[in-house]
């Protein structure tokens, strides 16, 4: 049998608001309405008030949009009500996501203030070029006085990255990691340019406007992370995911432990009794509906057990260890080969999973394909 649900302690918060969608976006993003920042604050803590209580977490996760666009008076009237409603337990970890373009002085000294211990910078790249190509509006400079500025507040800086970017070659991808470990961040995650359905780059690529980078060439830069970023002291954790040691990413790892969290905010995704709920995406409408008293939530996926399971395994093989035999049995009830033996015999015989002692894991040659793994083990 499987262990009962245990009660989260994760809590995500989604502040939508940014200067600019840029053309890969494809989050649940605001972008030049800041005048509705009042709405945002009283519909979230309506729907915040649904908790009853405060539910004190281990890791608190504050995305967007650009958290610190808000002005700094509405960015404190939030970061007392996250801390209100998810009070941080003694060691616990609260990260925001910010953008170099913007943090200014104040905002670090709140983040600070309200106990804000991790910065995840969206840096994306410092070549100016790449920078334009992305929409991005700040500096490879900036990203240097950011994380200057941050340093004696916020010691713990995490740095986002995005090759495969149309016009970015493979050397132009080796600098972009030499300057960010140039930086010391505790934490570097790198993520493959992604062309999603209705964002701006998905139109500009069908009409040739934007070239895709080759595979190969992709696959180089992949390789080039997964090589460099650990022989500078960075440890390969997750699929994307590089940090010193003890420094990663609590939070996200409760996602790939397939452990029960929180989330508010319009499009967030909270997992609790095994039930995922999604709120609407559309800020409108989930004002709309929390501020006139009715549900925030547009989905609810009721997991039967062996789907459960099975979720726990494909995103458990996102991590460096993988997956280990008994706690999958303890946390589903299953053993890993009744929810996916032939998969997983199929994939070893391949190259792409090995055991590692009672862990089940991505080979390297199977990190290049891990969508198809975890797509052959649904």
């Amino acid at each position: 049998m499987p262990t009962p649900y245990p009660l989260p302690t994760a809590a995500y918060l989604h502040v939508p608001f940014c200067a600019h969608r840029c053309g890969y976006c494809d989050f649940t993003v605001v972008a030049g309405q800041d005048q509705r920042s009042d709405d945002y604050l009283r519909a979230l803590e309506r729907e915040l008030s649904s908790l009853g209580q405060p539910r004190p977490v281990d890791t608190l996760f504050v995305g967007g949009g650009t958290p610190t666009h808000l002005p700094a008076p509405w960015l404190d009237r939030f970061l007392r009500l996250a801390t209100h409603w998810f009070p941080l337990n003694a060691g616990g970890e609260f990260s925001v996501e910010a953008n170099p373009a913007g943090l200014d002085d104040d905002k670090i000294a709140c983040l600070a203030r309200h106990g804000v211990n991790r910065v995840s910078l969206g840096v994306q790249a410092f070549d100016r070029q790449i920078l334009q190509t992305l929409e991005r509006d700040h500096t490879g400079d900036m990203v240097e006085e950011t994380v200057r500025r941050l340093r004696p507040h916020i010691p713990n800086v995490a740095l986002d990255l995005i090759f495969g970017v149309p016009g970015q070659t493979l050397d132009l991808w080796r600098e972009t990691l030499e300057r960010a470990i140039a930086l010391h961040p505790t934490h570097i995650s790198t993520y493959g340019l992604t062309f999603e359905k209705g964002t701006r780059f998905w139109a500009r690529r069908n009409r040739g406007d934007l070239v895709q980078t080759p595979e190969e060439l992709e696959r180089d830069m992949y390789a080039l992370a997964l090589d460099e970023l650990p022989r500078h002291g960075y440890e390969h954790y997750e699929l994307s995911n590089f940090a010193r040691p003890g420094f990663r990413c609590r939070h996200n790892e409760t996602y790939w432990a397939a452990l029960p969290y929180y989330g508010f905010g319009p499009g967030a995704a909270r997992y609790l009794q095994g039930r995922r709920e999604t709120n609407h995406r559309s800020f409108t409408t989930w004002v709309a509906r929390v501020l006139a008293g009715q549900s925030a939530v547009l989905d609810v996926d009721e997991l039967a057990p062996e789907d459960r399971a099975r979720e726990a395994l494909i995103v458990g093989l996102r991590r460096a260890d993988g997956v280990e035999q008994q706690t999958f049995r303890d946390l589903t009830g299953f053993a890993l080969e009744s929810v996916a033996g032939p998969a997983i015999a199929r994939n070893i015989a391949q190259g792409l999973l090995e055991w590692s002692g009672p862990h089940l894991r991505l080979t390297r040659a199977g990190k290049f394909l891990a969508d198809s793994v975890i797509v052959d083990c649904l």
